[in-house]
Formats: structure tokens, C-alpha cells, sequence
């Protein structure tokens, strides 16, 4: 089978991390209770911050968010291995910019994701991830933003959202824990 995969948010708890990072670096200290009840993908407005700061203080961070020490979600990357160890197909669709595409390639791999050349992609804009899935012709999908996953109404491939505190109006198979994905891919 193929399978795709977004990263962010998906496979590892970039928000939260980031969240941390603000704290530190704006001297607060707003609770991780404050981030869990957040209703937007944004994590700006708890800081005081307007979308505009929040924007600017994102992408002046993105080094430090990205390429640090992001935690990856509980059996996230366990359940890739034992895929790729039998023999399925592994694929990273990603919005990050594509100035970090090779440096998060890096990144990964030394975390232990299995990756295959030809098999990440990134750099495009949510709405666009939809043709990389058609093309691919992925038998399983797997990503947390709305914008993304409702672009993928109508198609074969088989959409899972990765619960998150900002989605939880959409209605898809919902993927909890990492620890559940094998039995969500066999429903």
C-alpha cells in the first residue's frame, strides 16, 4: 500500500513545541492547558500577540521550531517503520517552505523515519497537496489540517485526521493516538 503522511502536527508536536519556545522567549509561562483549548492552527493569540506579530514572530522562529528538539508523538514513528518494514510505501507531503525541504529530510532521517528518495515532497500551499495525493494515486492519507483534508473530499484515497484541538469540527476518521492506526487503516 502507499501511504502519505504531513508531518507537522501529524507525526510530530510542532505546535506545542513551539508553544514552549514562545514561552521562553517572550518570558511567559501560559499554560499547555491554554494551547490544548486553542481553536485555531495559529498559537500566537494567548501571547498578547496580533496576527500580524504572531505571523512575523513564526517565520523569524522557523529554524529554531523546526530543527530542534520537536518531540515526535507517541508511536508515530514505531508505526512508519513496521509499514516500511513490510514493504509498504512511505510518502511526506509537507507545507514547509522548500528552503528547509532538504534540511527537514536531514532532520528526519536522523530521528529514524524511513525515507525513500523521491518520496518528499514539500514546499506547496495546503489546497495544492490534494494533486501530489491524486498523482501518487495513496491508498491512506493522513494530515491535521482541515483546509487540507477538505480539499480531499470525492477521492479514493482513504483521509484520516490526526486529532487536534482546531479540527475537531471536521467529521473524518479520527486518528487519537498513533497506537490506533493500524486498526483505523483496517476499518
Amino acid at each position: 500500500m502507499k501511504f502519505g503522511f504531513d508531518i507537522d502536527d501529524t507525526l510530530i508536536n510542532l505546535r506545542a513545541h513551539a508553544f514552549s519556545l514562545y514561552n521562553k522567549k517572550l518570558g511567559k509561562n501560559i499554560t499547555i492547558e491554554t494551547f490544548h483549548a486553542l481553536e485555531r492552527v495559529e498559537i500566537h493569540e494567548p501571547f498578547g500577540l496580533t496576527d500580524a506579530e504572531g505571523s512575523a514572530m513564526w517565520n523569524s522562529s522557523l529554524d529554531e521550531i523546526y530543527f530542534t528538539d520537536c518531540p515526535i508523538f507517541e508511536a508515530a514513528l514505531e508505526t512508519l517503520q513496521t509499514l516500511h518494514e513490510q514493504g509498504h510505501k512511505i510518502y511526506y507531503i509537507t507545507s514547509r517552505p522548500k528552503d528547509h525541504c532538504r534540511q527537514t529530510q536531514q532532520w528526519m532521517k536522523a530521528q529514524g523515519f524511513p525515507i525513500e528518495e523521491g518520496h518528499f515532497f514539500c514546499g506547496m500551499q495546503d489546497a495544492e497537496k490534494v494533486a501530489i495525493i491524486k498523482e501518487l494515486a495513496l491508498d491512506v492519507y493522513v494530515d491535521d489540517k482541515p483546509a487540507v483534508l477538505e480539499t480531499l473530499q470525492g477521492i479514493s484515497t482513504k483521509v484520516i485526521l490526526k486529532n487536534q484541538s482546531y479540527n475537531q469540527h471536521v467529521t473524518l476518521p479520527r486518528l487519537h493516538h498513533w497506537q490506533e492506526f493500524l486498526s483505523i487503516i483496517n476499518d
